[in-house]
């Protein structure tokens, strides 16, 4: 039998747990984007709308990206959003599927993943919302550590990367935009600066590398929230609807009103 005192206890441990976890949920936004602070962000390309980039950008992420990562909330049907008619998507986009109606998974077992990289990859569903922050949007993000790759022998991959310090991910798209190294320079002031060169040429010129790169982005940003332009213009609808009717509501208080004034 449970004394009153006992009882008392377990209500102070509960609600002393219950802050506890309160105080790292708030907590845990600012842990997740303390490496992001005063990084200064590229602005990712909006694509949103264009989906001949949308396209490409699902098919760069289901060669390049897709051996690693899944879009588990996606779902390889939902590609006709952007264009796509069910037969394109299964003859040029399904490798790790026989159905359309299935998610967009990663090839690659998690055991596996573990075992080569020390940690399975993560799903990339809301890639480009999480990594949202005071620097700027995820998608910036995405598109800023996308293209700072740059060659680091002191890593066990060859790579490392000026968004993301001591990457694990290798560089995949390395034979698309080639190889770049670190330059650093000290001004007058003693300031260090950082700046990337290329010292390999890979398939695209550096302003096409950051089209594709967009192009990819834009995709993921898509796959995040794939009903964000419909939100978008339902959200304009909803606000042309109150500005109407509050004229109404307006006219009808007057009304009301009209013998007390």
């Amino acid at each position: 039998m449970q004394t009153r005192t006992g009882k008392g206890h377990l209500e102070m441990n509960t609600m002393r747990n219950l802050k506890t976890l309160l105080v790292v949920l708030l907590a845990a936004p600012a842990l997740v984007f303390a490496s992001d602070a005063g990084l200064k962000l590229d602005r990712a390309p909006d694509v949103s709308t264009d989906k001949a980039a949308l396209q490409n950008g699902a098919k760069l992420f289901v060669n390049y990206c897709q051996g690693c990562h899944g879009l588990s909330a996606i779902r390889y049907a939902r590609l006709q959003e952007i264009g796509l008619t069910e037969q394109q998507i299964i003859d040029n986009l399904m490798f790790t599927s026989d159905k359309i109606g299935e998610p967009m998974l990663t090839a690659m077992k998690a055991a596996d993943a573990k075992k080569w990289f020390g940690a399975a990859p993560p799903d990339l569903s809301l890639a480009a919302r999480a990594r949202a922050s005071e620097a700027g949007s995820g998608a910036d993000w995405l598109y800023t550590y996308l293209r700072t790759f740059y060659r680091d022998d002191s890593r066990p991959t060859g790579w490392n990367n000026l968004v993301f310090d001591k990457v694990g991910m290798p560089h995949i798209l390395a034979i698309l935009q080639g190889e770049q190294v670190l330059v650093k320079a000290q001004d007058a002031k003693g300031k260090v600066t950082h700046k990337l060169l290329l010292a390999k040429q890979g398939r695209y010129a550096a302003d096409e590398y950051d089209k594709q790169v967009g192009d990819l982005v834009g995709f993921l940003a898509w796959a995040s929230e794939p009903q964000a332009a419909l939100r978008q213009k339902l959200g304009v609808a909803v606000l042309i609807f109150l500005a109407v009717l509050f004229v109404f509501a307006y006219l009808l208080k007057k009304e009301y009103w009209k013998d007390v004034h």
